[in-house]
């Protein structure tokens, strides 16, 4: 199983209902760690949050899975597009992402 479908497993799962809010599951989640998260801007918290791991490696798994096609050895500017990437798919998807985390 790749990162990508990782991620929907983790969200799909904490929705109680058959459509997804995103924002509200991730937001819940959120509340309930320590250290203060920022999924809305960053792909290392939103797998964190999801108790997924966030090393290089797995982000550059991701890149892959996604058809990155940048320099996955830049992780500032990859990690930027794997986080719209991992939203555009979420909402493509049924989920219900805030707009303006979305192209």
């Amino acid at each position: 199983m790749g990162v990508l479908a990782d991620i929907f497993l983790k969200i799909s799962s904490a929705s109680q209902q058959g459509a997804v809010d995103v924002e509200a599951i991730l937001n819940d989640k959120a509340q309930q760690v320590v250290q203060p998260v920022d999924w809305r801007s960053s792909i290392v918290d939103l797998l964190a949050l999801l108790e997924l791991r966030s090393s290089l490696q797995v982000r550059q798994q991701l890149a892959q899975e996604l058809y990155y096609a940048g320099d996955t050895d830049s992780p500032a500017s990859m990690n930027v597009w794997l986080h719209r990437q991992v939203m555009n798919k979420l909402a493509q998807n049924g989920g219900k992402v805030p707009a303006e985390l979305v192209d």
